[in-house]
Protein backbone atom coordinates (compact mmCIF):
# COMPACT_ATOMS: atom_id res chain seq x y z
CA UNK A 1 0.00 0.00 0.00
CA UNK A 2 1.20 3.48 -0.87
CA UNK A 3 0.83 5.42 2.40
CA UNK A 4 0.86 8.86 0.78
CA UNK A 5 -1.84 7.86 -1.69
CA UNK A 6 -3.91 6.49 1.19
CA UNK A 7 -3.56 9.75 3.16
CA UNK A 8 -4.43 11.81 0.10
CA UNK A 9 -7.67 9.88 -0.37
CA UNK A 10 -8.59 10.15 3.32
CA UNK A 11 -8.00 13.91 3.24
CA UNK A 12 -10.01 14.31 0.02
CA UNK A 13 -13.04 12.60 1.53
CA UNK A 14 -12.88 14.69 4.70
CA UNK A 15 -12.74 17.81 2.54
CA UNK A 16 -15.76 16.57 0.59
CA UNK A 17 -17.76 15.68 3.70
CA UNK A 18 -16.91 18.62 5.98
CA UNK A 19 -16.58 21.36 3.34
CA UNK A 20 -16.42 24.84 4.92
CA UNK A 21 -16.55 23.37 8.42
CA UNK A 22 -13.09 21.81 8.01
CA UNK A 23 -10.14 23.82 9.35
CA UNK A 24 -7.26 21.36 9.46
CA UNK A 25 -6.17 17.73 9.30
CA UNK A 26 -3.00 16.89 11.22
CA UNK A 27 -0.82 13.81 11.27
CA UNK A 28 0.67 12.65 14.57
CA UNK A 29 1.93 9.36 16.00
CA UNK A 30 4.52 6.99 14.57
CA UNK A 31 4.06 8.02 10.94
CA UNK A 32 4.71 11.66 11.82
CA UNK A 33 7.79 10.73 13.86
CA UNK A 34 9.29 8.45 11.21
CA UNK A 35 9.02 5.17 13.11
CA UNK A 36 5.97 3.79 11.32
CA UNK A 37 5.83 0.00 11.08
CA UNK A 38 3.38 -0.93 8.28
CA UNK A 39 2.76 -4.30 9.89
CA UNK A 40 1.47 -2.96 13.21
CA UNK A 41 1.34 0.84 13.50
CA UNK A 42 -1.80 2.96 13.42
CA UNK A 43 -2.16 5.93 11.10
CA UNK A 44 -3.05 8.70 13.56
CA UNK A 45 -4.86 11.92 12.68
CA UNK A 46 -6.73 14.64 14.45
CA UNK A 47 -9.12 16.91 12.65
CA UNK A 48 -10.17 20.43 13.60
CA UNK A 49 -13.62 21.81 12.70
CA UNK A 50 -15.43 25.11 13.26
CA UNK A 51 -18.86 23.84 14.28
CA UNK A 52 -20.35 20.77 15.90
CA UNK A 53 -21.08 17.81 13.64
CA UNK A 54 -24.63 16.76 13.00
CA UNK A 55 -25.66 13.12 13.35
CA UNK A 56 -25.90 12.40 9.62
CA UNK A 57 -22.42 13.76 8.97
CA UNK A 58 -21.00 11.70 11.83
CA UNK A 59 -22.64 8.55 10.45
CA UNK A 60 -21.21 9.17 6.99
CA UNK A 61 -17.76 9.71 8.52
CA UNK A 62 -18.11 6.43 10.46
CA UNK A 63 -18.97 4.54 7.27
CA UNK A 64 -16.02 6.14 5.50
CA UNK A 65 -13.67 5.29 8.36
CA UNK A 66 -14.64 1.61 8.42
CA UNK A 67 -14.04 1.36 4.67
CA UNK A 68 -10.63 3.03 4.93
CA UNK A 69 -9.66 0.92 7.94
CA UNK A 70 -10.35 -2.28 6.01
CA UNK A 71 -7.92 -1.22 3.29
CA UNK A 72 -4.99 -1.38 5.69
CA UNK A 73 -3.16 -4.72 5.59
CA UNK A 74 -1.66 -4.44 9.07
CA UNK A 75 -2.54 -5.10 12.69
CA UNK A 76 -2.89 -1.39 13.34
CA UNK A 77 -5.36 0.72 11.43
CA UNK A 78 -6.78 4.19 10.98
CA UNK A 79 -7.39 6.23 14.12
CA UNK A 80 -8.64 9.82 14.26
CA UNK A 81 -10.43 12.30 16.48
CA UNK A 82 -12.43 15.36 15.44
CA UNK A 83 -12.33 18.37 17.79
CA UNK A 84 -13.76 21.87 17.78
CA UNK A 85 -11.35 24.72 17.07
CA UNK A 86 -12.52 26.64 20.13
CA UNK A 87 -10.94 23.97 22.36
CA UNK A 88 -7.57 24.72 20.76
CA UNK A 89 -7.93 28.49 20.90
CA UNK A 90 -8.71 28.31 24.62
CA UNK A 91 -7.35 24.89 25.44
CA UNK A 92 -9.55 22.64 27.55
CA UNK A 93 -8.24 19.66 29.53
CA UNK A 94 -9.49 16.96 29.44
CA UNK A 95 -10.29 17.85 25.84
CA UNK A 96 -13.85 17.40 24.51
CA UNK A 97 -14.18 15.73 21.13
CA UNK A 98 -16.90 15.54 18.49
CA UNK A 99 -16.10 12.16 17.00
CA UNK A 100 -13.57 9.38 17.48
CA UNK A 101 -12.71 6.33 15.43
CA UNK A 102 -10.16 3.62 16.14
CA UNK A 103 -9.79 -0.01 15.03
CA UNK A 104 -11.43 -1.04 18.30
CA UNK A 105 -14.62 0.70 17.20
CA UNK A 106 -14.91 -1.05 13.84
CA UNK A 107 -17.21 -3.89 14.90
CA UNK A 108 -19.44 -1.54 16.88
CA UNK A 109 -19.80 0.87 13.95
CA UNK A 110 -20.55 -2.03 11.60
CA UNK A 111 -23.17 -3.72 13.77
CA UNK A 112 -24.96 -0.73 15.31
CA UNK A 113 -26.12 1.90 12.84
CA UNK A 114 -26.86 4.33 15.67
CA UNK A 115 -23.50 4.01 17.40
CA UNK A 116 -21.35 7.15 17.46
CA UNK A 117 -18.35 7.81 19.67
CA UNK A 118 -18.35 11.50 20.51
CA UNK A 119 -19.46 14.15 22.94
CA UNK A 120 -17.03 13.12 25.66
CA UNK A 121 -13.71 14.30 27.07
CA UNK A 122 -10.41 12.53 26.51
CA UNK A 123 -7.29 12.96 28.65
CA UNK A 124 -5.11 11.48 25.88
CA UNK A 125 -5.86 14.22 23.37
CA UNK A 126 -3.52 16.76 24.95
CA UNK A 127 -0.53 14.50 24.29
CA UNK A 128 -1.64 13.78 20.73
CA UNK A 129 -2.05 17.47 19.98
CA UNK A 130 1.39 18.27 21.42
CA UNK A 131 2.95 15.56 19.22
CA UNK A 132 1.17 17.01 16.20
CA UNK A 133 2.33 20.50 17.18
CA UNK A 134 5.96 19.52 17.86
CA UNK A 135 6.54 16.64 15.46
CA UNK A 136 3.55 16.29 13.16
CA UNK A 137 2.49 17.79 9.87
CA UNK A 138 -0.54 19.51 8.38
CA UNK A 139 -2.21 17.38 5.70
CA UNK A 140 -4.78 20.12 5.18
CA UNK A 141 -4.90 23.66 6.53
CA UNK A 142 -2.24 25.84 8.09
CA UNK A 143 0.40 24.33 10.40
CA UNK A 144 -0.63 24.29 14.03
CA UNK A 145 2.30 26.51 15.04
CA UNK A 146 1.00 29.29 12.78
CA UNK A 147 -2.48 29.51 14.26
CA UNK A 148 -2.51 28.20 17.85
CA UNK A 149 -0.48 28.74 20.98
CA UNK A 150 1.43 25.72 22.27
CA UNK A 151 -0.36 23.70 24.94
CA UNK A 152 0.86 24.37 28.47
CA UNK A 153 3.31 21.74 29.66
CA UNK A 154 1.15 20.88 32.68
CA UNK A 155 -1.55 19.49 30.39
CA UNK A 156 0.90 17.46 28.36
CA UNK A 157 2.34 15.96 31.53
CA UNK A 158 -1.13 15.20 32.88
CA UNK A 159 -1.98 13.51 29.59
CA UNK A 160 1.09 11.27 29.38
CA UNK A 161 0.78 10.36 33.05
CA UNK A 162 -2.82 9.34 32.46
CA UNK A 163 -1.64 7.05 29.66
CA UNK A 164 0.60 5.04 32.00
CA UNK A 165 -1.42 5.08 35.21
CA UNK A 166 -2.52 1.45 34.70
CA UNK A 167 0.89 0.20 33.60
CA UNK A 168 1.54 -1.90 36.72
CA UNK A 169 -1.78 -3.70 36.26
CA UNK A 170 -1.63 -4.05 32.47
CA UNK A 171 2.02 -4.33 31.45
CA UNK A 172 1.87 -8.13 31.21
CA UNK A 173 -1.00 -7.83 28.72
CA UNK A 174 0.73 -5.22 26.55
CA UNK A 175 4.43 -5.36 27.30
CA UNK A 176 5.73 -3.37 24.33
CA UNK A 177 3.23 -0.53 24.70
CA UNK A 178 3.71 0.07 28.41
CA UNK A 179 7.47 -0.55 28.47
CA UNK A 180 8.15 2.00 25.74
CA UNK A 181 5.57 4.48 27.02
CA UNK A 182 7.08 4.40 30.50
CA UNK A 183 10.40 5.25 28.85
CA UNK A 184 8.74 8.03 26.88
CA UNK A 185 7.24 9.65 29.98
CA UNK A 186 10.47 9.56 31.97
CA UNK A 187 12.44 10.82 28.97
CA UNK A 188 10.18 13.87 28.78
CA UNK A 189 10.26 14.55 32.52
CA UNK A 190 14.05 14.34 32.66
CA UNK A 191 15.00 15.99 29.37
CA UNK A 192 11.91 17.69 27.96
CA UNK A 193 11.86 15.66 24.76
CA UNK A 194 8.59 14.85 23.00
CA UNK A 195 9.66 11.46 21.71
CA UNK A 196 8.34 8.51 19.76
CA UNK A 197 8.21 5.06 21.33
CA UNK A 198 11.26 4.10 19.28
CA UNK A 199 13.24 7.14 20.41
CA UNK A 200 12.18 6.59 24.01
CA UNK A 201 13.29 2.96 23.91
CA UNK A 202 16.66 3.95 22.49
CA UNK A 203 17.03 6.54 25.25
CA UNK A 204 16.07 3.99 27.88
CA UNK A 205 18.68 1.50 26.69
CA UNK A 206 21.32 4.20 26.98
CA UNK A 207 20.34 5.91 30.24
CA UNK A 208 18.32 3.50 32.39
CA UNK A 209 19.95 0.88 34.65
CA UNK A 210 21.81 -1.84 32.80
CA UNK A 211 19.61 -4.58 34.31
CA UNK A 212 16.71 -3.34 32.17
CA UNK A 213 18.62 -3.06 28.90
CA UNK A 214 17.68 -6.49 27.54
CA UNK A 215 14.03 -6.00 28.46
CA UNK A 216 13.82 -2.66 26.64
CA UNK A 217 15.77 -4.01 23.67
CA UNK A 218 13.35 -6.90 23.30
CA UNK A 219 10.35 -4.57 23.33
CA UNK A 220 12.02 -2.18 20.92
CA UNK A 221 12.84 -4.98 18.50
CA UNK A 222 9.25 -6.20 18.56
CA UNK A 223 7.99 -2.65 18.07
CA UNK A 224 10.05 -2.15 14.92
CA UNK A 225 9.11 -5.59 13.60
CA UNK A 226 11.99 -7.84 14.62
CA UNK A 227 10.61 -10.93 16.37
CA UNK A 228 12.87 -12.54 18.95
CA UNK A 229 12.45 -15.45 21.31
CA UNK A 230 11.51 -13.84 24.60
CA UNK A 231 14.02 -14.22 27.40
CA UNK A 232 12.29 -11.87 29.80
CA UNK A 233 10.09 -13.27 32.55
CA UNK A 234 6.89 -11.64 33.77
CA UNK A 235 8.31 -10.65 37.13
CA UNK A 236 10.99 -8.61 35.34
CA UNK A 237 8.34 -6.52 33.58
CA UNK A 238 6.55 -5.95 36.88
CA UNK A 239 9.82 -4.90 38.51
CA UNK A 240 10.51 -2.55 35.60
CA UNK A 241 7.08 -0.95 35.95
CA UNK A 242 7.65 -0.43 39.69
CA UNK A 243 11.05 1.14 39.08
CA UNK A 244 9.82 3.43 36.32
CA UNK A 245 6.75 4.61 38.22
CA UNK A 246 8.95 5.48 41.19
CA UNK A 247 11.39 7.37 38.95
CA UNK A 248 8.54 9.20 37.24
CA UNK A 249 7.16 10.26 40.61
CA UNK A 250 10.59 11.52 41.71
CA UNK A 251 10.98 13.46 38.49
CA UNK A 252 7.56 15.04 38.93
CA UNK A 253 8.50 16.19 42.44
CA UNK A 254 11.75 17.64 41.10
CA UNK A 255 9.89 19.63 38.48
CA UNK A 256 7.39 20.97 41.02
CA UNK A 257 10.17 21.91 43.45
CA UNK A 258 12.12 23.66 40.71
CA UNK A 259 9.14 25.80 39.79
CA UNK A 260 8.40 26.97 43.33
Amino acid sequence: MNTQDYLDRVVALFIQELEENLIGIYLHGSLAMECFNPNRSDIDLFIVVKEKLDTLSSKRIATMAVAFHKELPNKGGLEFTIILEKHLIEFVYPTPFEFHYSPYHTEKYETDENYLCGGFEDEDLAAQIVVAYERGSALYGRPLQEVYRPIDEQYYIASILHDIESSKQEILDNKVYFTLNLCRVLYFLREGQVASKKEAGEWGIKFLPHRYQELIEECLHEYIGVTLMSKIENHQFLEFADYMLDEIQRSRKTIRSFRK
